[in-house]
């Protein structure tokens, strides 16, 4: 493994070698980057963490009342099922019409 002292060293003599300009450009070239990144990034339309968190449980809460009206609903439907199959078998029931009297 080589020795980080080594490398730090080995990076020291390069940035001397490299002439001032360049390395005035590689700073202004990494400022603008990092200038560009910002903008873009602030331009996306991203949440905080503590926002989304809120969210997802808003939406859990929600998601939890809609199963239980789900539940509600069912439980109103079987009440109802058997009076209307009832409703229904005596609508077609032969009742006597007034032609019959």
């Amino acid at each position: 493994m080589i020795d980080p002292k080594k490398i730090e060293e080995l990076a020291k003599q390069i940035g001397q070698v490299i002439p001032p300009q360049v390395r005035q450009f590689a700073d202004d070239v990494e400022a603008k980057v990092k200038q560009v990144l910002q903008a873009k990034l602030a331009d996306l339309d991203f949440v905080s963490r503590e926002e989304f968190d809120v969210q997802r449980q808003v939406l859990l809460r929600t998601r939890e009342k809609v199963e239980l009206m789900e539940q509600q609903l069912a439980a109103l439907l079987a009440e109802k099922t058997p009076a209307a199959a009832k409703l229904q078998q005596f609508e077609h029931t032969d009742l006597p019409t007034s032609d019959q009297t």
